[in-house]
């Protein structure tokens, strides 16, 4: 599952896995539905934790 995406997704890289628009892709992220840190302004987003909320939210 997502292959084509480096160890580290950006979060525009999210929307268009997870098909959801910024706003939401920010909530999940503050939420820490997501499993992120942030590296000063940027967000950084393992690939194993987008797939974690995937299969957790089937």
């Amino acid at each position: 599952m997502f292959e084509d995406y480096n160890d580290m997704v950006t979060v525009e890289e999210l929307c268009y896995m997870l098909r959801i628009g910024r706003n939401k892709a920010y909530d999940l992220l503050r939420s820490g539905r997501i499993k992120a840190f942030r590296d000063g302004r940027l967000w950084m987003i393992p690939k194993i934790a987008v797939i974690e909320y995937i299969t957790d939210h089937r």
